[in-house]
């Protein structure tokens, strides 16, 4: 049984079908009349409010022959109003219309106003449909209508898709740039690390470049062992004392551990990364048992990936203008396609050899890094800049990178709905992510045609 306490910003199940009907307009064909027995008008539902305040603004509706213009508030129940205080609050002096499900007393405005009611009522059709959507065992529960869905509402859907998720990414990119006290070279560096963990260790390569000091970096950027040494120490992948035993054995029999261990602990003096720093950040080294090695091919351990950011970042291809300078998504390719450090090409963990392949980063791992990466980085910054060519460029290289082939996409897919490229399946990630999982029925255009029948 779905639990409705889950549902956003708390919701009840009646008010979110309020919200729908009052939205689209699904009115009685008989004349409605507010509490007063006054006859209600509604010319204009008014603009949908997601943030704090009135539920609907700039709504126009006519009561008892006069013509109001302003907000509109809606409830379960009209006791509601109290229950959320908004009688203490200015926010709602210019709500001309209170729509309810249930008049159970009158309601005031912080400005002494009583305020006429609305009950409105809820087509059966609508609540057997929405009822229907969330009760459905088969995912998602609208995959009946949607080969029926016009060419038009699936593009302008995954069009908006597209955007909302590039818009979500952007808060993330820009609030690293905040707690990096407007650094937006770092804020890239630490967009580009996350991709590196390819979902499993994403989590974790954020907070390993959150603590990597790139400033004390810069000072041995021509040498690459030291760099090597800096990045895998800050990882905690030089310490012995909290791997597993099988890995600290190898790796303290291991020369290039230790020498890499030897010189960390002197970058670590150096530069005082055990105390507090001049900037507010922590760069104390993250914990080895934050990474997962469980299941993962080797090619996808920490090690092999750091020791290609590693290069990159030695090779210097992991500054921000770098990025911003490429064109065309072959000038990103070239720019992001790496190799590791010398000693992972027949390495994947301290003191294990292995000569198993090339240890490059291939075509779908560089399409990947792309799509979660340099695209949201070229909108979050042109919205930055405000320069509306990098926030093209961005929807040009969603259009040309190959589709994600993963289970969300695969499911819809078999849905029916069309997947050509990264714009489309970022768009029904987001699609699943936003909408289907929070059971955003009522906000989703699918689940709008759905309701309709």
């Amino acid at each position: 049984m779905y639990n409705f306490a889950r549902q956003k910003h708390e919701d009840s199940y009646m008010e979110q079908l309020l919200h729908y009907v009052w939205k689209h307009k699904l009115f009685p064909l008989s004349e409605m009349t507010d509490s007063d027995g006054h006859r209600v008008e509604v010319v204009d539902p008014g603009l949908h409010n997601h943030n704090a305040g009135p539920d609907f603004f700039n709504a126009k509706v006519v009561i008892n022959g006069t013509e109001w213009i302003g907000n509109v508030e809606i409830h379960d129940r009209s006791s509601d109003w109290y229950l959320h205080g908004h009688e203490h609050d200015a926010q709602y002096n210019n709500v001309v219309l209170h729509v309810v499900g249930e008049i159970d007393r009158d309601v005031q405005t912080l400005d002494g106003r009583f305020l006429p009611q609305l009950c409105l009522p809820v087509p059966d059709s609508v609540r057997a449909n929405y009822e229907e959507l969330l009760a459905a065992d088969k995912y998602p529960p609208c995959h009946r209508i949607i080969p029926d869905l016009t060419r038009l509402t699936i593009h302008s859907w995954m069009s908006a898709l597209e955007t909302e998720r590039l818009e979500r990414k952007t808060i993330d990119i820009k609030r690293r740039a905040n707690d990096c006290n407007g650094d937006w070279e770092s804020a890239y560096f630490i967009t580009l690390a996350r991709s590196f963990g390819f979902g499993i260790n994403s989590d974790a390569f954020e907070q390993w470049a959150r603590h990597l000091p790139l400033s004390a970096a810069a000072h041995h950027r021509d040498d690459l062992f030291q760099i090597e040494a800096l990045f895998m120490g800050q990882a905690g992948l030089l310490d012995a004392s909290s791997m597993p035993d099988h890995h600290r054995q190898a790796a303290l029999s291991d020369d290039y551990f230790l020498r890499l261990k030897s010189e960390y602990q002197y970058l670590c003096h150096k530069f005082r990364l055990s105390e507090p720093s001049d900037d507010g950040r922590d760069y104390r080294a993250i914990d080895y048992r934050q990474w997962r090695f469980l299941r993962l091919r080797p090619h996808n351990f920490p090690y092999i990936r750091i020791s290609q950011l590693v290069n990159l970042y030695y090779q210097r291809r992991t500054r921000l203008s770098d990025v911003i300078s490429c064109a065309t998504i072959k000038e990103v390719q070239q720019l992001l396609r790496i190799q590791v450090t010398p000693y992972w090409e027949t390495h994947y963990a301290f003191g294990t050899s292995s000569t198993q392949g090339s240890k490059e980063l291939t075509a779908a791992s560089l399409n990947i890094i792309m799509i979660n990466t340099v695209v949201p980085v070229l909108f979050a910054y042109g919205r930055h800049k405000s320069d509306e060519r990098l926030c093209d460029r961005a929807f040009d290289f969603l259009e040309q990178l190959k589709a994600e082939d993963n289970t969300i996409v695969r499911m819809w897919q078999q849905c029916g709905l069309p997947v050509n490229s990264a714009g489309d399946s970022q768009a029904l990630i987001q699609l699943k992510t936003a909408y289907c999982d929070r059971k955003e029925c009522l906000r989703c255009r699918i689940g709008y045609e759905y309701m309709k029948r």
